[in-house]
């Protein structure tokens, strides 16, 4: 990942690193230095070649990764020419330097190529017209159009959380799309530096639709109106199937980041047994189905961990990694005491979101 670009001479000075301990300096998009470092302070050193002489290079580094901190001073023939701090919230707003190395691209599967499509489209406000009156009308076929509307509303709020996420950390936002059958997508700009704006942006998604819940539960005290409690649930359900830890799904993500921050085996054993408890407690309540999804999310995630060092983002640090890793489990935890609650009423029709997690 690019940690720094600095003017040298009158030419970008970029270090590129990753957490396995490669570190890269490149002058003018020429690597000049390569190292592996096993410590937190080190230096580059290179040579430039002018007319008249040579010119001696040094940039000295202190790096931590957790929590993520780099100092640097750059001398050029031992005579200091700047010097200063970078933190996380410094990567989060940068912009890729030209010629610095691209993000690797994600393995071939059929929903990035919907996204990509979909992205290729996003320009054309007519689509999203056509993909919601479609929408909408798939949805009236299932159950009826005022229930329709209503969950698409929840959808748009849903997608919404991501958009305010993408727009907090400074991201260009290309709109949402709502896609029959599937639910919504929010495009965005694909400027993500670190693991913590992914999880952000993924958790805002659900977080919108739990508030939501809760506003359609308040309402329902308020009215005892049948379908503000229909409206709670069904929309609990559909919030807490986006937090399975599946990608491309919201969980997948946060999940994804919690673990792949993770640099000791400890660390992910720690999560592999967050997971395992997960699945027991599932099946104990006898929700099978979240059981079971939890189950095959987790090992997909798992076995992609080795991976990790080779994905460009910067890592969360142990305080994000908890503090992710609570926020994701009392968003759950929300979503499925709305929907245990519904059911509690003996309503068939509101004990539905409980069975389909039963089944």
């Amino acid at each position: 990942m690019e940690l720094l670009t600095l003017d040298c001479l009158g030419q970008p000075l970029r270090l590129e690193a990753s957490t396995a301990g490669w570190q890269a300096l490149f002058w003018n998009n020429q690597r000049v230095s390569e190292l592996q470092a096993d410590g937190p302070h080190y230096q580059h050193q290179f040579q430039l070649q002018t007319e008249e002489k040579v010119i001696h290079c040094r940039i000295e580094v202190e790096l931590l990764w957790q929590p993520f901190t780099l100092n640097y001073r750059l001398f050029i023939d031992d005579i200091l020419q700047t010097q200063g701090t970078r933190t996380t919230q410094d990567i989060e707003r940068q912009q890729p330097s030209p010629g610095a190395a691209p993000k690797p691209k994600p393995p071939f599967n059929w929903v990035g190529i919907g996204i990509l499509g979909f992205k290729l489209l996003k320009s054309a406000k007519v689509i999203k017209a056509v993909l919601a009156g479609a929408s909408l009308a798939a949805y009236s076929w299932l159950f009826s159009i005022q229930f329709a509307l209503a969950l698409l509303g929840c959808l748009v709020i849903h997608e919404y959380g991501h958009i305010r996420a993408m727009r907090y950390f400074g991201m260009p936002t290309k709109g949402i799309y709502l896609i029959p059958f599937v639910g919504g997508l929010a495009v965005g700009g694909d400027r993500v530096n670190t693991r913590w704006q992914t999880v952000v942006i993924a958790m805002m998604g659900p977080c919108f639709g739990l508030l939501l819940s809760l506003v359609c539960l308040l309402a329902y005290w308020i009215s005892a109106e049948p379908f503000f409690a229909g409206l709670a649930a069904f929309n609990a359900l559909l919030n807490l199937f986006n937090l399975l830890p599946i990608l491309p799904l919201d969980g997948g993500h946060v999940l994804k980041s919690i673990s792949f921050s993770m640099n000791s085996t400890l660390g992910i054993l720690a999560c592999a047994a967050a997971a395992a408890l997960g699945v027991f407690i599932s099946y104990s309540f006898g929700l099978a189905l979240l059981g079971f999804l939890l189950l095959i999310g987790s090992l997909e995630i798992l076995f992609e961990w080795r991976s990790r060092h080779q994905n460009m983002l910067l890592p969360l640090d142990r305080y994000g990694q908890l503090f992710s890793t609570i926020w994701y489990l009392l968003t759950v935890g929300g979503l499925v005491g709305i929907i245990s609650y519904f059911a509690g009423t003996g309503d068939a029709i509101l004990g539905l979101p409980l069975k389909v997690l039963q089944s």
